[in-house]
């Protein structure tokens, strides 16, 4: 175990009143998310009793990142990231109130509901590069690591206290409430964005330089001939694929191979956010770069084998243990990338750079979930997501290959 001196980088962070504020904020609106997230999941369950139709919500949900996240960066480095931060949120607070209300007039149906977690995912592709550009402003460049992993650690904990809430709320009370605890929390955390005292650079990338289309093709040039970035962000986006799709469907393994409820879901989320949150306390504590590039490429080696476990047993405590593995791995995978991009981006390209983050952990989750949805009405759940645990095998041994190539240009 690690001795109270070992978070001194983590208290660090901490310490600064804006940051505090920020990653309450974060804390309030991710679990928020999460209580959204496993409410929607449930009824789209309820409503078709397909894990295609399931997939499809978090794939409309996710998606919209492709098509926005690149030109949501371009934006958030032109233009006031405090203000894009507020008109974003708002608008997933507004997304939620309106499916609440659908639903309890009972005028939602599967249709409806895509459209509107397309909405959401839209809003969430603008929320994502102009809130985690503010970092730089809100603590030292030291102590920026042990930030970002703390930031990574409120959406852990909320991924733990969410599906906490979520379960028994959506069990004795059902969805509507579930959906409008996600609204309160995203205007509360809107509420909280003008009390940030951040620093003028980061607030603002640059003065616009060209046109949007061009800057936002500046961001993919920028990214794509970094020695580092190009080829990390690259390798995020294949395992994303490979195997953060399934812990976006859980319901139809819960019910399938599980024999559960909405108890089971809540059960097997709130595993995946313990093992999060422990691993992110680790790297946390860490508080340096160095290490960083072979954390997050062994982390896909073992969230593959820990996934081939979820996927090929019937016992639900194994499930969870797995689940609390595939947790661990994922925190520990994204807290080190996001740490080494922040850390190397140029700060007028950092929006760009975040963004095209932004939209791996939005968009490749999505076309997995999609992918392993639809192959499983056909071949059953586990037989995709073995392949898919073979194929991250094989990307995992690529890694290797590249790993200190890769950290000798982001950690530098």
């Amino acid at each position: 175990m690690r001795s109270p001196a070992a978070f001194g980088a983590l208290a660090r962070a901490l310490s600064h009143r804006d940051a505090r504020i920020f990653f309450a904020a974060s804390l309030i609106s991710w679990t928020g998310l999460w209580v959204h997230r496993i409410a929607i999941a449930w009824l789209a369950w309820e409503m078709t009793k397909s894990a295609f139709w399931v997939g499809m919500v978090a794939f409309c949900d996710l998606a919209p990142a492709v098509v926005f996240s690149p030109v949501a960066g371009a934006i958030a480095d032109r233009m006031d990231r405090v203000k894009l931060t507020m008109i974003s949120q708002a608008a997933i607070g507004l997304q939620a109130t309106a499916v609440a209300v659908l639903l309890w007039a009972g005028m939602l149906d599967i249709g409806v509901l895509l459209v509107l977690e397309l909405l959401s995912g839209v809003a969430a592709s603008f929320a994502q590069p102009a809130r985690q550009s503010l970092m730089p402003g809100l603590v030292p460049r030291a102590d920026l690591p042990a930030a970002v992993a703390a930031n990574s650690l409120c959406f852990n904990v909320a991924r733990f206290i969410g599906p906490a809430i979520a379960g028994p709320m959506i069990a004795f009370a059902g969805v509507v409430p579930a959906v409008l605890f996600n609204a309160a929390a995203y205007f509360i955390a809107t509420a909280t964005a003008p009390m940030l005292r951040v620093t003028a650079e980061a607030r603002r990338g640059h003065a616009p330089e060209g046109s949007l289309l061009a800057e936002t093709v500046a961001g993919f040039r920028y990214a794509g001939s970094h020695p580092g970035i190009g080829p990390i962000l690259a390798f995020a986006a294949m395992a994303s694929v490979l195997l953060r799709g399934i812990p976006e469907i859980l319901p139809p393994f819960v019910e399938r191979l599980f024999d559960r409820g909405a108890t089971g879901l809540a059960l097997l989320t709130a595993a995946i956010g313990i093992g999060a949150l422990i691993s992110g306390l680790w790297v946390a504590s860490r508080g340096r770069l160095t290490g960083a590039t072979r954390l997050a490429v062994w982390a896909v080696g073992l969230q593959a084998v820990a996934t081939a476990g979820f996927i090929a047993t019937g016992w639900f405590p194994l499930a969870l243990l797995c689940a609390a593995i595939i947790g661990a791995c994922g925190s520990v995978h994204g807290i080190s990338i996001q740490t080494l991009v922040q850390s190397a981006a140029d700060g007028a390209m950092r929006g760009r750079v975040l963004s095209l983050w932004g939209m791996i952990t939005r968009a490749c989750p999505a076309l997995g979930a999609l992918t392993v949805g639809a192959a499983g009405e056909v071949f059953g759940l586990r037989v995709p997501v073995l392949v898919a645990v073979v194929l991250a095998l094989a990307l995992f041994a690529w890694g290797l290959t590249r790993m200190r190539r890769v950290a000798a240009a982001l950690e530098g």
